[in-house]
């Protein structure tokens, strides 16, 4: 609703319009603002979403934003394989065929709010995670995409997390198992 609001202001011609939106958008942000510390403070008085927003912190490029939008959208996290996590937020590629005709993979369905939260922490990663940067550097050599990789370390992003929780291990302790043992994740 701020983004849409904030569209119309720059297309509104009268002040008083625009003082009314920009109202309307101070209103908002303070909104979103209490509902975020409301979010945060029901993680901290929770000891089990406490324990599983630390987990998920530990990893770089997983920030409070990323954290509270898995722990309240994704509350299947730690429960599922990755075949099954990846499909549910929407990340797993599926391939259009049909009889002889095969087509590109595409991600499609699942939670939106969570993949576009994902995006960003995956771009982040790509700067700061030294095994989702190494990740993505590698398939910028061989030549996909950017967005192609980007997507692909989104889905890296979270079988990891999924797995941290799943086993109940932080980022230090997990990330020689994710370098040695691929089946782990």
């Amino acid at each position: 609703m701020i983004s849409a609001e904030n569209c119309r202001i720059k297309a509104a011609r009268q002040n008083a319009i625009k003082t009314d939106i920009r109202a309307n958008i101070d209103w908002l942000e303070k909104r979103r603002d209490e509902i975020s510390k409301e979010i945060l403070q029901a993680i901290e008085d929770d000891p089990e979403l406490k324990d599983k927003a630390k987990l998920l912190q530990s990893t770089p490029g997983v920030g409070p934003i990323m954290t509270s939008t898995l722990l309240t959208e994704l509350p299947e996290l730690g429960t599922l394989n990755r075949r099954e996590v990846a499909a549910l937020v929407g990340v797993a590629p599926f391939n259009h065929e049909s009889g002889h005709w095969k087509g590109k993979s595409f991600i499609w369905g699942g939670r939106g709010s969570i993949r576009r939260v994902l995006y960003m922490a995956a771009v982040a990663a790509t700067r700061c995670n030294p095994v989702i940067r190494v990740f993505y550097q590698r398939l910028i050599k061989a030549g996909k995409a950017a967005k192609v990789a980007i997507v692909a370390c989104m889905r890296k992003l979270l079988i990891i997390l999924n797995s941290m929780v799943k086993h109940q291990t932080h980022w230090q302790h997990f990330t020689p198992l994710v370098e040695t043992n691929s089946h782990w994740v």
